[in-house]
């Protein structure tokens, strides 16, 4: 009786292994998801990042501010006659080099992501292959738009008034935030590209600092020397700065508006196809 009974078992599993392929077979598959979609999670998981490690907005709250104050008392006297005139002209500047110096922690946390082994995980899914990329981008664009506020706040209670009003405001933190997206994908490709954080956080301040502080963001480059202007004139911060501060102030500065733009461009352009060569051999 056992025999037979498995005999008839053996006989009807390859029937059975059958029913259920074309039973696979006929099920529809789910739908791949959209770039935009699996951009968008990346993103989400990013901000929960900042949710279980509320450390992480110390950069974009207290140093902003602590830049803020200190230029403003320290040297609003000695550059514009007093503090209240130069923080109309400082605000802006220091804004966009705070802005644009946290963009770093972008590569930071690339890095930090690829030594746990996390990337490994992101690249046997089925999804678009630069959505990681872009979802730490997105999420980072946060902590601008975070810095930018807690930034103007505490400039209209040291008397800071933006000519251009709410429209100004919002048109050059929208300014502020595209750039900063383009200029951090600089970062993600050092956080592939270098072994460890801390070699990512050196490189990335050693290229900051002199960018940053050699630009329009706290005196007139024409109080400068010619070999000096040359290159402040032109450099990308300059730019952004001028920009940002003329759209606050009510004007429609649109030489540094299209330099900026073309700034953006470039580095979405240069660095992102980099970046993603790069990925895809990590």
């Amino acid at each position: 009786m056992s025999t037979a009974t498995s005999t008839e078992t053996k006989e009807l599993a390859p029937v059975r292994t059958e029913s259920l392929a074309a039973l696979l077979v006929a099920r529809e598959r789910p739908q791949r998801p959209s770039s935009l979609s699996t951009s968008l999670t990346f993103g989400w998981r990013a901000m929960l990042k900042i949710k279980h490690v509320p450390e992480q907005l110390f950069d974009v709250t207290a140093f902003p501010i602590m830049n803020l104050l200190m230029f403003t008392y320290l040297f609003g006297g000695a550059l514009a006659g007093s503090p209240t005139d130069y923080i109309q002209f400082v605000l802006p500047g220091i804004l966009v080099m705070s802005v644009v110096m946290i963009t770093m922690y972008t590569g930071v946390s690339v890095n930090i992501d690829i030594e746990k082994g996390v990337f490994d995980r992101f690249r046997s899914l089925p999804i678009w292959r630069p959505s990681a990329m872009v979802g730490y981008l997105l999420g980072d664009a946060l902590r601008y738009t975070i810095a930018s506020v807690i930034m103007l706040s505490v400039g209209l209670l040291l008397g800071y008034r933006a000519d251009g009003g709410f429209p100004g405001v919002v048109a050059g933190i929208a300014l502020l935030l595209l750039f900063s997206f383009a200029f951090s994908w600089i970062w993600t490709m050092f956080g592939l590209l270098l072994r460890t954080e801390k070699s990512v956080m050196s490189v990335s301040m050693m290229v900051i600092f002199p960018l940053t502080f050699l630009s329009n963001v706290f005196v007139d480059p024409r109080t400068m020397p010619g070999w000096l202007q040359a290159f402040v004139n032109n450099s990308p911060v300059t730019h952004l700065a001028s920009a940002v501060r003329g759209l606050m102030a009510g004007d429609w500065p649109a030489a540094d508006i299209m330099w900026t733009l073309g700034w953006s461009a470039l580095f979405v352009l240069v660095f992102g196809p980099v970046t993603m060569r790069l990925y895809n051999r990590k």
